[in-house]
């Protein structure tokens, strides 16, 4: 098993930034595909960016590119997402996703986070 927990969501204004993270244990981080996906209320979950194994391959949803970065250190265990100039839609709980092949679909992840929240006020 393999488990994940997210940290460094909270309250910001439009035009902000957050760093998030996620850290995972209990199993080798670096054969994952890791990817960010958000849920904002009443929504479907949605996907945010991904990151293959290495860490040279990143890819983002339109809604984020040029705003987000994600990245991840194989030795510490970590995911990252640092997310720039905030808008209020980006207000969701964030979660980070472990799979074994780089997709955008929710149903290809089988190891999930708890989530954080991310709000940002206008």
């Amino acid at each position: 098993q393999l488990q994940l927990v997210e940290s460094g969501g909270g309250l910001v204004q439009a035009g902000g930034s957050l760093r998030l993270s996620c850290t995972a244990s209990g199993r080798a981080f670096s054969s994952y595909v890791m990817d960010w996906f958000r849920q904002a209320p009443g929504k479907e979950r949605e996907f945010v960016a991904g990151l293959s194994r290495s860490g040279v391959l990143p890819y983002y949803a339109d809604s984020v590119k040029g705003r987000f970065t994600i990245s991840r250190d194989n030795a510490k265990n970590t995911l990252y997402l640092q997310m720039n100039s905030l808008k209020p839609l980006d207000t969701a709980v964030y979660y980070c996703a472990a799979g074994d092949q780089m997709a955008t679909t929710k149903e290809k992840f089988a190891y999930w986070g708890q989530g954080t929240q991310v709000t940002v006020s206008s």
